[in-house]
């Protein structure tokens, strides 16, 4: 096979993931033919964009959004952060791999829900409570994905940067850094998703600012259309981030396939 034809092969077909929502606007479409907007539990779809619309025109929605973006933003940020370094010096030094390991697969066996009290009763029921929540959850693909291309990266680009004697920061810019991006790229990929389940989730269960606190507020008012809606909404922006971090990844290795 020649490398065109690979690189054909590989590369998605465009609009494919547009037409895999085909099945979900149909059954959306089916449900709307045969609900009602007055239904007490299963309201018909176009009653939820109204309800949304509700909120927008009180300025309720704009908040709350902008809450949730921020918790996830920043926990994804510091997640990417933090899991590189670690998996970074996990993967440069088997003695310190053994001496913390132990530890770090206990701290990821922990459910992120356990986590939520804790993280409430040491730094209040804030922001900085929320975002130590959702690093903890989303840092572990990052981690382990650094730390596995650290082990496999080649000799050959140790030795070269050695022989050439570029110091420790230019060896982390100019070689491994440009190594490692692709497998970290790829971890903030699986780390995403996770993230932004876990700051709804403690948008939840404590009620703190964002879409999450919407939801139940309108669960507990038996506003059945409303939270329909906001769940709507975060699916719309979980796609957002899926094809927006699909690109920041398509971008990394085009640009490793040009250098």
């Amino acid at each position: 096979m020649s490398a065109a034809t690979a690189e054909s092969v590989s590369r998605p077909v465009r609009g494919s993931g547009l037409r895999g929502l085909l099945p979900l606007v149909a059954l959306l479409g089916l449900w709307e033919l045969l609900g009602s907007p007055d239904a007490p539990l299963l309201p018909a779809p176009s009653a939820w964009g109204l309800a949304v619309w509700e909120l927008v025109e009180r300025g309720r929605l704009a908040p709350e959004l902008l809450a949730t973006l921020r918790t996830f933003a920043t926990g994804v940020g510091l997640a990417t952060v933090l899991g590189a370094a670690l998996g970074l010096s996990l993967g440069k030094s088997p003695a310190t791999d053994r001496a913390l390991g132990p530890a770090l697969e206990f701290a990821r066996a922990l459910p992120p829900a356990a986590m939520v009290p804790v993280a409430t009763l040491l730094l209040g029921f804030g922001e900085t409570a929320k975002v130590v929540v959702v690093v903890i959850a989303a840092l572990w693909p990052v981690l382990l994905n650094t730390r596995t291309a650290v082990r496999g990266l080649d000799r050959t680009l140790i030795d070269t940067a050695h022989t050439l004697q570029l110091g420790r920061l230019d060896r982390l810019g100019k070689v491994v850094g440009p190594a490692l991006w692709p497998s970290i790229v790829l971890g903030v990929r699986v780390a995403a998703p996770i993230a932004l389940v876990i700051t709804l989730l403690v948008e939840i269960l404590v009620e703190l600012d964002g879409l999450g606190a919407l939801i139940t507020e309108s669960q507990r008012t038996f506003r059945s259309a409303r939270a329909y809606g906001l769940i709507g909404v975060a699916g719309v922006i979980s796609l957002v981030v899926h094809y927006l971090v699909g690109a920041l990844e398509r971008l990394v290795l085009g640009y490793r396939r040009s250098a």
